[in-house]
């Protein structure tokens, strides 16, 4: 379909389609952020390593303005700041302008009026590209917000609105305005910072406090090692815990946003059988059509130095072998080559065009409660993540929302979450006592789990391995903490069942936990201020509690 097309669907059905509840079915939706979006990346002025293309119809609730935004890179990658070319349809749908302008929400006055100046000084008086401030979007605060943003713009009208040649000079023209400014200035977007592992958890733990949620800044460096050790993270837990909130602030804390689409999340529905859902499908027509993670994946591989991290909200609603296995088979082959990490195939050419791979700057988390509406992992899913437990609330704890200063978001490169050690000889070269500090460790446990054919293999150990020297570079936690951590995420969500070999091998663990043994009576509260591991034994402990009362356990029940 044509771009003049595209664009008079968009201001034919927009109101009548506004009056119904926003979804991702209605066509507004996928007009404005889908087929837009890739009618202009096919632009050849539009190079897509330096532009990126992003439309929006609004956030949980239709917006009076919907946008198609057109960003370069060097300039912003957020249509909060900066400065960009976007096209804004009216509210009453009877006007198109194709504008540029400067984001509202993080652009102070003065220097939107500075740009708005220096901007104008480069475009000459013209009949069709204006510089005044007689744009008319409609009466809604966003309206006039939009107006006050735009620096120069071309009016079309839905009664006359132009030819595909001529829309595409049109933009071409603008662009060329766009990049003589550019060229004239200093880039607008942040410098990537450059963070010790200790700097970055800093700077996230602070960031999220600022936005007024409580982790604990252990919390915080667990999360991010166990990002950095596997690029797939678990987050289990009770509802309103903030397992979802986590990941947000810490991608937009490091510059990763739904806006300059390196954050993404995905609602799992309970229907999803089969990869498709996920990656995408052929249609009767022949044509690919991508699914959430494929899009993701795509940005990712057009920009390698970039973290994307994406959440797979509500991730057990489905069984996660069915919908996800194409991609934890996948995520398992990666390997060097070069000096690069790179993957087995994860859609091939004939399907989507070309090969697509899973790029190791994603980095996807998945939130699961456990109740009736829910499935169970299998040991494949487990083995392959860190399972980190969110059942921790504190709603006393209100220290954290008095005087806490506004921290800003510092973008980093993918190098801060980068894995260095993809096989156990990478850090056996660079650690090698820790290495065999942890297997004799992990020895020792394995011979408690075996009789419940619950021991781990290889590949748990490397990647505890993996976790511990992380941490020991950047010295976040000491040994015994992480190695604790380690033992709740790899080891203990594997255990469940009824039978005395579990509970034998529950009592051996807590010992090796705790230092002491259980005496028998589980009712009471139990201080494991003096354990050495006393995360995992308080988690032992509950389990143990749960197995006398219950006649059952298992990691992923409550106490």
């Amino acid at each position: 379909m044509s771009l003049h097309d595209l664009f008079r669907q968009v201001m034919a059905i927009y109101e009548q389609e506004k009056r119904e509840k926003l979804s991702k079915e209605r066509r507004s939706f996928q007009l404005v952020t889908r087929a837009i979006p890739e009618a202009l990346k096919t632009l050849p002025f539009l190079p897509p390593d330096r532009y990126m293309v992003k439309g929006s119809v609004g956030q949980g609730v239709w917006t009076d303005v919907p946008w198609v935004a057109v960003m370069d890179q060097e300039v912003t990658d957020s249509t909060q700041r900066g400065y960009y070319i976007v096209y804004l349809f009216s509210e009453d749908m009877r006007r198109l302008y194709l504008t540029l302008a400067q984001g509202v929400t993080e652009t102070p006055k003065d220097e939107m009026e500075r740009v708005k100046r220096g901007i104008r000084q480069l475009i000459p008086a013209e009949e069709r590209v204006r510089t005044d401030d007689d744009i008319r979007l409609g009466e809604s605060k966003r309206a006039k917000d939009y107006e006050r943003s735009v620096v120069a713009y071309i009016a079309y009208s839905f009664d006359d609105l132009p030819s595909d040649e001529q829309l595409a000079r049109d933009l071409e023209t603008m662009i060329d305005y766009y990049r003589q400014y550019v060229e004239r200035t200093e880039p607008m977007a942040p410098p990537e910072q450059v963070f010790s592992y200790r700097e970055a958890v800093e700077h996230i733990h602070s960031y999220i406090s600022a936005k007024g949620f409580y982790y604990t800044k252990e919390e915080v460096a667990n999360l991010f090692l166990s990002l950095k050790t596997k690029p797939f993270v678990i987050l289990s837990g009770i509802s309103g815990t903030g397992k979802t909130k986590i990941v947000q602030w810490l991608a937009e804390s490091v510059g990763a946003t739904e806006d300059n689409g390196r954050f993404a999340l995905i609602p799992v529905r309970p229907d999803w059988n089969d990869g498709s859902d996920l990656l995408g499908y052929v249609d009767i027509k022949g044509e690919f059509k991508p699914g959430p993670l494929a899009n993701v994946i795509i940005e990712a591989e057009n920009h390698p130095d970039k973290p994307y991290f994406v959440v797979l909200d509500e991730m057990n609603l489905a069984r996660v072998e069915h919908y996800f296995s194409d991609v934890l088979s996948v995520m398992e082959s990666r390997r060097w080559e070069n000096g690069r990490i790179v993957s087995s195939r994860l859609l091939p050419r004939e399907t989507v065009g070309r090969d697509l791979f899973l790029p190791p700057n994603v980095y996807i988390i998945g939130t699961v409660n456990m109740d009736e509406t829910t499935h169970p992992f299998s040991k494949k899913v487990l083995d392959r993540a860190n399972t980190i437990e969110f059942n921790r609330v504190r709603l006393d704890h209100l220290d954290f929302l008095r005087d806490v200063p506004t921290v800003a978001p510092q973008p980093v490169g993918q190098e801060l979450f980068a894995a260095r050690y993809l096989h156990l000889k990478d850090v056996y070269a660079r650690c090698p006592e820790l290495v065999e500090t942890v297997t004799n460790q992990l020895v020792e446990i394995n011979r408690i789990l075996e009789p419940l054919g619950a021991h781990i293999g290889y590949r748990v150990r490397d990647e505890i391995c993996f976790y511990l020297a992380y941490n020991e570079e950047g010295k976040l936690m000491e040994f015994d903490k992480a190695f604790d951590y380690c033992l709740m995420q790899k080891m203990l969500p594997r255990l469940s069942g009824s039978d005395a070999r579990l509970e034998r091998a529950l009592k051996q663990l807590f010992v090796l936990c705790a230092g002491f043994e259980p005496d028998g009576d589980y009712s009471g509260a139990l201080d494991v201020s003096y354990a050495r591991y006393p995360k995992s034994a308080e988690k032992i402990w509950r389990m143990l509690r749960r197995l006398e009362d219950d006649g059952f356990t298992s990691f992923w029940l409550g106490a």
